[in-house]
C-alpha cells in the first residue's frame, strides 16, 4: 500500500545514528525514517494502550505526536499503563506520558490536549493529524474516533483489549471498510466489562499495544501490508492470534456528521470522583458539610462492610424507580444538594449516577467514591 506520508528533510548525523536500526531495514531505510519523522500522529488516551504505542511512536522517531486524554494517573494504573511511574500519580496522564516520551526521545515534538474526545473537537484534532491511534476504553470515543476518521479521510489504528486478549484493525476511508461496516451498532456501554471490573494482564495490553504502533509505521511508510479489512485477534492466554477479513456494508450509510453522537459521548462521561481520603475529612467536626451516602450494593454485600450513615439501595432498583422512586422513597437524599454514590469497586456506582442524573434537580453535586469499598476497606 502506499505511502502515508511524504518524506521531510535529510536525516542529521545525530538522526541516522539514533534509527540505525531502521535504516537498514528493507522497504524503510532511510526514506521512510525520512518519512517517520515528517510524520504528525494524534494518540487517543495514555492509559493502557496508549502507553506502548506512545513510547514505540516516540522511539522510533515519529516527528510529531499529540496524546489526547483528560483523565489522571492513579496508583491501580501502574499495573499495566508502563509510560506512568509511582512518582506520577496525580499527574494528567497526558502530560506525564509527554514527559516520559520526551525524555525517551528529545528529537520529537509532543503536545498534549488535556481533555476528552468529543463532538467538538474530534474533527479538528483528525484533520490536522496524517494517521490517528485509538487507545480509549469507551464504545462511544470509539465510534465517534470512526466517525471522524471517516469525516476527515485520516487512517485510523484501532485496538481494544478484555481480559486475556486483544483486538486491532485499521480503518483507511477509502482503502477498505470502516468499524460501522464491522459493528454497525454502538454497543451498550456496559455490554464488555472494563478494566476495573473484569480485570486485564497488564503485559498482553503491551503485546496489543504494540501490534498498534506497528501499523502505524507500516501507514506511515508504506512498508508491508497494513490490517486493513482486517481485524487481528489476540489470545495470550491460549497463544494464538488470527486475522478475519471483512469487507465494506454497502448498504451502509456513510456518515455526514459527528452530531448523532453528541448524546452518546456525553452518557459515557465518568462522573466526578471523590476519594476516600478526600471523603473521610467530610466526616470529621459536626457534620455539616457531610454528604449523602448511596450505597447501590446487593444485601449480600454488606458483610463486606459499610459507610457510616450509607444508605443502601441496589443498582436494579436505581435503573427501575429512577431519581423519582428513589426520592420519594429516601427524604434524605430528596433534600440533599451533594451526594456520594459508592459501589464494591466503582463500576456500578457510575451507572447509579448516570441514571438518577437524569431528572435529578440541576442543583445537586455528584460524586463517585473512587475505589468503592474496596479502597474505603483499604485505607481504613
Amino acid at each position: 500500500m502506499r505511502p502515508l506520508v511524504a518524506p521531510g528533510a535529510e536525516l542529521t548525523p545525530e538522526q541516522s545514528a539514533r534509527y540505525a536500526r531502521h535504516l537498514t531495514l528493507p522497504g524503510i531505510g532511510s526514506l521512510g525514517q525520512r518519512r517517520l519523522l515528517n510524520a504528525k500522529v494524534l494518540v487517543i488516551g495514555a492509559g493502557g494502550l496508549g502507553s506502548p504505542t506512545i513510547l514505540y511512536l516516540a522511539a522510533a522517531g515519529v516527528g510529531h505526536i499529540t496524546i489526547v486524554d483528560d483523565d489522571r494517573v492513579e496508583a491501580s494504573n501502574l499495573q499495566r499503563q508502563v509510560i506512568h511511574d509511582t512518582d506520577a500519580i496525580g499527574m494528567l496522564k497526558a502530560e506525564s506520558a509527554q514527559a516520559r516520551a520526551q525524555a525517551l526521545n528529545p528529537d520529537v515534538t509532543i503536545d498534549v490536549v488535556p481533555q476528552r474526545l468529543g463532538v467538538d473537537n474530534a474533527e479538528a484534532l483528525f484533520a490536522a493529524h496524517d494517521v490517528v491511534l485509538d487507545g480509549a476504553d469507551n464504545f462511544a470515543t470509539r465510534y465517534l474516533s470512526n466517525d471522524a476518521s471517516e469525516l476527515t479521510g485520516t487512517p485510523l489504528i484501532w485496538g481494544t483489549i478484555a481480559q486475556f486478549s486483544g483486538q486491532v484493525s485499521v480503518f483507511w476511508p477509502g482503502e477498505g471498510p470502516m468499524l460501522r461496516d464491522l459493528f454497525p451498532d454502538i454497543p451498550a456501554a456496559d455490554s464488555v466489562p472494563n478494566c476495573a471490573a473484569g480485570g486485564v494482564l497488564g503485559a498482553m495490553v503491551g503485546v496489543v499495544g504494540s501490534t498498534m504502533a506497528v501499523e502505524a509505521l507500516k501507514v506511515i511508510t508504506g512498508v508491508g501490508t497494513p490490517a486493513v479489512g482486517k481485524l487481528l485477534l489476540i489470545d495470550v492466554l491460549e497463544n494464538t492470534q488470527r486475522a478475519l477479513s471483512f469487507k465494506p456494508d454497502p448498504d451502509r450509510p456513510k456518515v455526514t456528521g459527528l452530531a448523532e453522537l453528541a448524546e452518546v459521548c456525553a452518557a459515557a462521561t465518568p462522573p466526578a470522583e471523590i476519594t476516600v481520603t478526600e471523603l473521610q475529612k467530610r466526616f470529621d467536626g459536626d457534620g455539616s458539610t457531610r454528604p449523602f451516602i448511596l450505597d447501590v450494593r446487593e444485601p449480600e454485600e454488606l458483610a463486606d462492610g459499610t459507610i457510616p450513615g450509607g444508605i443502601q439501595v441496589p443498582l436494579g432498583q436505581v435503573e427501575q424507580l429512577g431519581w423519582a422512586g428513589v426520592s420519594n422513597q429516601l427524604p434524605e437524599l430528596a433534600a440533599a444538594s451533594e451526594v456520594v454514590v459508592h459501589c464494591r469497586s466503582g463500576v456500578r456506582s457510575a451507572k447509579a449516577i448516570q441514571e438518577l442524573k437524569k431528572q435529578a434537580p440541576a442543583t445537586v453535586t455528584w460524586w463517585n467514591l473512587q475505589g468503592g469499598m474496596l479502597a474505603w476497606n483499604s485505607a481504613s
